[in-house]
């Protein structure tokens, strides 16, 4: 079977990230951000066309660097699945994600929260100084789904759709709109490009995950009407996918007032009528991310394997 050296490399990137998350050192994302940063540096001018270059060329080598690593083993089905199974524990962020998230759920369990508000910029981009207990919650919540879709559901529906050149390129594209797709004054023009392709790249992962969170639900009906009632809601044409289905499978509300920095965003409210979010909260968004991210990686092997073996009937017609 063509696709089975990326299937099982794949499953086995994920059960890596699954036991160990990501390195403290030396992350290749981590690599490929200095060297953005660098880039960016000779590239930088107030003007989309510089940015659309920076994009163009961080992302594009690394489209490239991957699509010649995968010609270079294509004869080797071990070393081919060695590849995706190095890509895709790359590229994966939920061990972490929901790590982190317990560890502030835990700080806030403990009347701590002095703690949780300093562990809570390793999640989001958040002022965390007049944040109280409630808004720290809502805050981790939010984070624990938003990312559940970037760091690793769409990772994973890129890798079923172009395998360890896909893996890797949302990985990118992903990273460098953290970089400098943000809407400040440095990075309104020079960081558009980064952040419609990841807009473009995230369409749907996004809303994957909001499908598999009704899938992955106690209350799928539920999680159903509130994510399609309040998805679209959300200023970003993808996290509020995520976010409103999370709210509507938890059974709480998120959304609302947030602070970054000195900006003060007033966002709609995503579950309107369900109870707060609460520290408790916590713990369930970590278990429903890590049930849809088993059934992304479930749904996003099977589009692959279907994909090789089409690919497979046509050639041999």
């Amino acid at each position: 079977m063509r696709a089975a050296p990326y299937l099982v490399g794949a499953a086995a990137g994920y059960l890596a990230d699954a036991r160990f998350g990501d390195p403290r050192r030396g992350h290749p994302v981590a690599l490929f951000g200095a060297a953005a940063a660098r880039l960016e540096r000779r590239l930088w001018r107030d003007h989309r066309g510089a940015g659309a270059l920076h994009t163009a060329l961080a992302v594009g080598a690394v489209a490239g660097a991957a699509h010649l690593a995968v010609r270079a083993v294509r004869r080797s089905p071990a070393a081919a699945g060695a590849l995706a199974a190095a890509a895709t524990f790359t590229v994966l962020g939920g061990t972490s994600l929901t790590r982190e998230a317990a560890a502030i759920g835990r700080s806030l369990a403990d009347g701590d929260l002095a703690a949780a508000r300093e562990r809570l910029p390793h999640l989001c981009g958040r002022d965390p100084s007049g944040l109280d207990e409630q808004q720290v919650a809502r805050a981790v919540v939010e984070s624990v789904a938003e990312n559940t879709a970037d760091a690793v559901v769409n990772a994973l529906v890129w890798g079923g759709v172009a395998g360890v050149p896909g893996l890797l390129a949302f990985r990118a594209a992903n990273t460098l709109d953290a970089m400098v797709g943000h809407r400040s004054a440095r990075y309104r023009r020079f960081g558009w490009a980064a952040a419609r392709l990841d807009d473009v790249a995230g369409w749907p992962g996004a809303r994957l995950t909001a499908l598999l969170t009704v899938a992955a639900s106690d209350a799928p009906a539920r999680t159903w009407r509130v994510w399609r009632r309040d998805g679209s809601a959300h200023p970003s044409p993808n996290a509020g996918q995520a976010e409103a289905a999370f709210a509507g499978a938890l059974g709480v509300q998120l959304g609302g007032t947030l602070r970054y920095g000195e900006r003060v965003e007033h966002r709609p409210v995503l579950g309107a009528g369900l109870p707060p979010v609460g520290a408790a909260d916590i713990a369930r968004a970590c278990r429903l991310s890590r049930r849809v991210g088993a059934l992304a990686l479930a749904t996003t092997l099977a589009l692959r394997a279907l994909g090789g073996r089409a690919l497979g009937g046509r050639r041999r017609g």
